[in-house]
């Protein structure tokens, strides 16, 4: 009750009124520690009383178990405590285990949860984190068989959301009590280590907070100094990560200077560089540009005494409070000095809005959890736009995701890209003061390739939205044109449309097939999950029993040409299907060429050419998925096929057949030597792009006219 001096007498009583609702709710638990169990709750709240978060917020900590733990139900909670509470508490609890096949699962689904209370309200996360510090504190009395997989769990995911909520504090002790469990061992010489280098270096620190006191004093400038100590997790991965050892981790001492204003940082930073030398490129300053989490601050490294290099922060009281605080520091301040808290707040609560963005286009809670974790790092690049506005995204993020971080329609419409000025790959990584400027074109859309390079979870839940969205539209066309088909085989000429007589017969067929509507039906038929001959046998029966007969002529007409395999209703090739058609690689075929059509199962429709020996080796298996496909008599693009061309070595000699290519303008897209040391005569296999059979044949001869080639033919497996 002494933390609790913030709140108003009225808050006072409702929070000790939760307090005795769930001592009376677990009254009889233990804890692993033979304590009550209240003393869980009580510790919380506790720590949720340190960052001075308002009475609902410490009523939510004191009943976050009772929900889970003792049968207490969320409508009890509401009507007891309001709504408000009861969310919290909601939101907090973990989901009830029976839905779940796996832990996996269940844990994923859990943190969405858990996230998505926390974008809805920050206080959730802050409960939560509260709530698993304790449970770190006192882990040593739970068996020993759960220790890794808290602490890890712990290591993976609470720590870094602390961090990216800018909890400093909390972050720290969460990865070094997670470190203490999941490794004990080399925790335990750690600090061994860290003891022994505090006592042989006692007499160096305190020699340099004497020095760093007296110039500020006669300089006249009013300053806080504390010491500072790397914690042992960060000392471990330091040498873990660079391969260091103990006695070459050289930062693990440092000083923080908090002076009053600002401008007081700077000047403080002038008389510190004026008593030690700087390390050159030791230099950040986090108050102009601050971090992805509202972190400010200048960071230099010196050298000392003895040459040992010492590192200062500098930062003013209220950047120190949300330093350690964080997010939380919104309510700790909040009385204060409310304008300085806009900017950690602000930034919190827009990766908290971005959270929701990606929960909106992801309905599975492993993939939503994928797409999360890669925002908990934020190890920061900054970029500007072309107008000079600045842009903080994860290190390692690339052209694209700085395209989406502006807004998915600039992402989705990305053509090209230029940084300073100069021409770049999609794919390019981002470096700090890039100015980055994209060319969009209203005619592009995202590529699957960008899925293999974007960093930021955004960029890639707005990619995979757009490209199902897109697989889906044109599937459903195919899969219309599919059944239409089919159904002209039995007689029919066209499908029922979507009118209020035909409603009942498509609900029929919707229960046959299993499927939720008309167009989940086409979609389905369209990815070959679903067999078009067998959807149209059951509509030809829902049709007649409803009296309409099949057409005899149609019927004669139909089959006739179908085993003479020039069948009116084939479907018609261009190359301006997308997603839902796909040219086979293993005999990539051209116009031209005979081909067939395979429906794989969830994958589209698949074209092969008619002697390819994949399609062959299907036919044999899977004959009813081959339906009859025809080129267009005006393809509307250029189509990739292999060419193994086979060159006596020498000077010259790929740059001539490439010349040869080009002269047939065949565009190569892919080119693979043999691995082997060049002998007298080498395989080089092209995929080319050509508008038809007999362009190919262009490209051919050409390539066999041309010197020191021996031998030049299409790639492709056939029987």
């Amino acid at each position: 009750m002494a933390k609790l001096d913030y709140l108003s007498p009225p808050d006072l009583e409702q929070v000790r009124l939760a307090y005795r609702f769930a001592d009376q709710a677990h009254l009889g638990q233990i804890r692993n520690s033979g304590e009550p169990y209240i003393t869980h709750p009580i510790a919380v709240a506790a720590q949720c009383a340190e960052w001075k978060l308002d009475a609902q917020a410490l009523m939510a900590a004191l009943l976050h178990d009772s929900l889970e733990d003792c049968g207490v139900t969320k409508i009890e909670l509401i009507e007891r405590f309001g709504s408000p509470v009861a969310e919290l508490v909601d939101g907090l609890t973990k989901l009830d285990k029976l839905h779940f096949n796996t832990r996996e699962e269940n844990q994923a689904e859990s943190f969405r949860k858990m996230l998505l209370a926390m974008a809805r309200d920050v206080r959730v996360i802050l409960i939560k984190l509260a709530d698993r510090t304790h449970n770190m504190r006192t882990l040593s009395d739970a068996p020993r068989e759960k220790w890794a997989r808290i602490a890890s769990e712990t290591l993976d995911i609470y720590a870094p959301i602390a961090n990216r909520l800018g909890l400093n504090q909390t972050y720290r002790e969460l990865q070094d009590l997670a470190f203490c469990h999941l490794r004990p061992w080399r925790y335990a010489i750690l600090s061994k280590a860290v003891a022994k280098a505090r006592s042989r270096r006692r007499d160096l620190i305190q020699k340099v907070q004497r020095e760093v006191e007296t110039a500020f004093a006669n300089s006249g400038m009013k300053v806080r100094i504390a010491g500072r100590e790397k914690t042992l997790f960060s000392i471990y991965k330091k040498m873990d990560e660079k391969h260091l050892s103990f006695a070459q981790v050289t930062d693990i001492y440092g000083f923080r200077v908090l002076a009053p204003s600002v401008i007081d940082c700077y000047t403080a930073l002038g008389t510190l560089h004026q008593l030690y030398k700087p390390v050159p490129g030791k230099f950040k300053d986090h108050i102009a540009i601050g971090k992805l989490n509202g972190y400010q601050s200048l960071h230099t490294t010196l050298v000392g005494p003895s040459g040992v290099n010492v590192e200062f922060q500098v930062r003013t009281e209220a950047m120190h409070i949300v330093a350690e605080s964080g997010i939380a520091a919104h309510w700790l301040y909040k009385v204060n000095n409310p304008q300085e808290m806009t900017n950690g707040d602000r930034l919190g609560s827009k990766w908290l809005q971005s959270l929701l963005d990606i929960q909106d286009e992801t309905r599975d809670a492993a993939e939503f959890w994928d797409h999360v974790k890669v925002d908990l790092f934020p190890d920061a690049v900054y970029v500007f736009t072309p107008k000079s506005q600045i842009m903080a995204l994860p290190r390692g993020a690339t052209v694209v995701d700085f395209a989406y971080a502006i807004h998915s329609n600039v992402g989705d419409r990305t053509l090209a890209a230029r940084i300073n000025g100069e021409q770049v790959p999609l794919r390019t990584e981002l470096k700090n003061g890039d100015v980055i400027e994209i060319v969009t074109a209203p005619v592009s859309t995202p590529n699957p390739a960008w899925l293999g390079f974007v960093r930021t979870a955004r960029a890639r839940s707005k990619i995979r939205h757009h490209l199902k969205t897109l697989a889906h539209t044109e599937s459903e066309g195919l899969g219309e044109k599919l059944l239409a088909q089919a159904l002209r085989a039995e007689g029919i000429d066209k499908l029922p449309g979507e009118t209020d007589e035909n409603h009942v017969i498509w609900e029929k067929l919707l229960r046959f097939s299993g499927n939720k509507s008309r167009s989940e039906l086409l979609t389905d038929i369209g990815m070959g999950k679903r067999i078009a001959t067998i959807v149209a046998k059951r509509l030809l029966t829902l049709l007649t029993d409803n009296g309409e007969k099949p057409d005899a002529v149609l019927l004669t007409r139909e089959r006739y040409s179908a085993n003479e395999t020039v069948s009116q209703g084939s479907v018609l090739l261009d190359g301006s299907e997308n997603a839902s058609v796909r040219y086979a690689l293993c005999c990539r075929p051209v116009p031209g060429d005979g081909i067939v059509g395979y429906l794989g199962r969830g994958e589209g429709l698949i074209v092969h050419t008619d002697d390819c020996a994949v399609a062959m080796k299907l036919k044999n298996k899977d004959s009813e998925r081959f339906i009859g496909v025809e080129w267009s008599d005006e393809p509307i693009r250029t189509f990739e096929t292999g060419v193994l061309v086979t060159i006596t070595n020498g000077k010259g000699v790929l740059a001539r057949v490439a010349a040869a290519l080009a002269s047939a303008e065949a565009d190569i897209t892919h080119i693979d030597m043999e691995d082997e040391a060049a002998q007298d005569a080498t395989d080089l296999r092209f995929v080319i792009a050509v508008r038809d059979r007999n362009h190919l044949d262009v490209a051919l001869r050409n390539l066999r006219r041309t010197p020191s080639v021996l031998k030049a033919e299409r790639a492709k497996i056939t029987q």
